[in-house]
C-alpha cells in the first residue's frame, strides 16, 4: 500500500496538519487523528515518507494507552473503521490502522518530558551546567548512564518549525497551574516508569520521551501518543555500552543521517535515500514487534 502523506476527508473540518497527525472535526467533542507516515528531525518535516509509520505509531500508542489505563485516563472512543461515523468509510485506504476517534481536550501549554538516562540535549546541559532543567545530577555522568531516579524536565511547545525550549518545574506551573502540573509529572513519572519496565523485559531501554496531556471536563487525560519511535528513544538493551551514544530503533537513525550529509536543521530538508528510508521502517516496524507481540494491522 502507497505511504500516506497527507489525507483530505473533505466531510469535515481539517484543523490542524502537523508535523505528522492530521485532526479533523467530526463534532464539537470529537476529533479524528490520522497518523500520516511523514517524518520531522530536528522540527523540520522530511519530503520523504517512512512507509507504514503512521500505523506503527498510532497503534504503538493504543497498546501503551490499553496498557495504562489504570494509571491514567485517554481520549480514546473508537479504533477501528468500523466504529468510525459512515462518512469516514470511505476513506478505508487512508485511515485503516493509522487513525483514531478521540474526545475533544484542552491540551496543556507544556511538552511533558520524562528523562531516565543521561543523553540528548540532556547531556549537552550536564556537561556545561551538571544539571538538566533546574535538576543538579551527581558529578561524572557518562553520556547514556542510566540516572538514579527518573527526571521531569518539561518544555514549552512551539510552533510547527520552531523549537521547544527547555523550563523548569516551576515555570510550567507558572503555564499549567500548580495543581494540573504537579498531577501531569506524577502521571508522567508512573507511565515512563512502568513503560521503561515493560519494555526492559522486551530487550528495549526507553531513554526518554515526551508526553501530551490534556483536560477533558476538566480531568487530566492522556492524549495524541505515548512511548513511540517518535517521541521516545528507544535502545537495543543487548548493544548498550554507557559512555557513548547509542543504537536507536528512533528517528535518531534519521537525525545521525543528516547530521551526516550537514544538513543546517533549516527547511528545506533533503530527501531520505532509499537505504535509509527502509532502514528506519525496519526500525520502527522491529520496536513495535518486540514491544506488542502483535502483527501489524493493515
Amino acid at each position: 500500500m502507497k505511504p500516506v502523506i497527507e489525507t483530505n476527508i473533505k466531510e469535515y473540518k481539517l484543523l490542524h496538519r502537523g508535523k505528522v497527525r492530521d485532526i479533523y472535526e467530526i463534532a464539537d467533542d470529537q476529533l479524528l487523528l490520522v497518523t500520516t507516515d511523514r517524518i520531522s528531525a530536528y522540527d523540520v518535516i522530511l519530503p520523504t515518507p517512512i512507509p507504514d509509520k503512521g500505523k506503527i505509531l498510532n497503534q504503538i500508542t493504543l497498546f501503551w494507552m490499553e496498557k495504562f489505563a489504570d494509571i491514567i485516563d485517554n481520549h480514546v472512543i473508537a479504533s477501528k473503521m468500523d466504529d468510525f461515523p459512515a462518512p469516514l468509510h470511505a476513506y478505508r485506504d487512508q485511515l485503516s490502522g493509522r487513525s483514531v476517534l478521540v474526545k475533544r481536550a484542552d491540551p496543556l501549554p507544556i511538552e511533558c518530558i520524562v528523562r531516565g538516562y543521561i543523553t540528548g540535549s540532556g547531556w549537552s546541559d550536564y556537561k556545561k551546567t551538571g544539571a538538566v532543567c533546574g535538576h543538579a545530577l551527581p558529578a561524572n555522568l557518562k553520556e547514556s548512564e542510566m540516572l538514579e531516579k527518573p527526571l521531569f524536565t518539561p518544555s514549552t511547545k512551539a510552533d510547527l518549525g520552531a523549537h521547544d525550549e527547555n523550563i523548569t518545574i516551576a515555570q510550567a506551573m507558572e503555564l499549567a497551574g500548580a495543581d494540573i502540573a504537579k498531577q501531569a509529572e506524577d502521571a508522567a513519572l508512573a507511565i515512563y516508569s512502568a513503560g521503561r519496565d515493560y519494555a526492559r523485559q522486551k530487550g528495549i531501554l526507553i531513554a526518554d520521551t515526551k508526553f501530551e496531556f490534556g483536560l477533558v471536563d476538566g480531568k487530566l487525560t492522556l492524549i495524541d501518543e505515548v512511548l513511540t519511535p517518535d517521541s521516545s528513544r528507544f535502545w537495543p538493551e543487548d548493544g548498550y555500552v554507557p559512555g557513548q551514544g547509542q543504537p536507536s530503533f528512533d528517528k535518531q537513525f534519521v537525525r545521525d543521517w543528516l547530521t551526516e550529509i550537514g544538513f543546517d536543521k533549516q527547511p528545506p530538508a533533503p530527501e531520505i535515500p532509499d537505504e535509509i528510508r527502509n532502514k528506519t521502517r525496519e526500525k520502527y516496524l522491529e520496536a513495535f514487534t518486540r514491544l506488542t507481540d502483535r502483527e501489524l494491522e493493515a
